[in-house]
């Protein structure tokens, strides 16, 4: 039995469903804070919300493809799982960095939208 096409074929379905459920839920919880980003303008948020959304499954289905390749022998079900462990725990891991990022830029975002809106605002009320 080829045990390395017993990987491939575990590893590209699951990681691609994994992708898919945490792009997901970063479209559907990030949109908020991109409304609020761009005061209220929902067409913008809506656009740059599927631009992030694209990017994302660009990378990380890019990557997994990348590191399907395996260069250990795999030769019994033990090491299939072994190694699917390593493969699904790199992607996993990097799914939550991708995460962490995109919280960080959102921040970053909004802070910065605020600190505009504050001397938007000192600039009208100084008038």
């Amino acid at each position: 039995m080829n045990y390395h096409l017993l990987v491939y074929g575990v590893y590209l379905p699951v990681t691609v469903l994994l992708t898919v459920w945490v792009a997901r839920t970063l479209f559907k919880n990030g949109r908020l804070f991109l409304v609020d980003i761009f005061h209220g303008n929902e067409q913008l948020a809506d656009s740059v919300n599927k631009l992030l959304l694209m990017g994302f499954y660009l990378v990380n289905i890019g990557y997994a493809t990348l590191t399907l390749r395996t260069t250990e022998p795999v030769n019994s079900y033990q090491a299939s799982v072994e190694t699917l462990s390593i493969k699904i725990g790199t992607i996993i891991l990097i799914l939550g960095a991708m995460h962490f990022f995109n919280l960080y830029v959102f921040y970053k975002l909004r802070n910065r939208a605020q600190e505009y809106a504050r001397a938007y605002q000192f600039v009208v009320d100084k008038k």
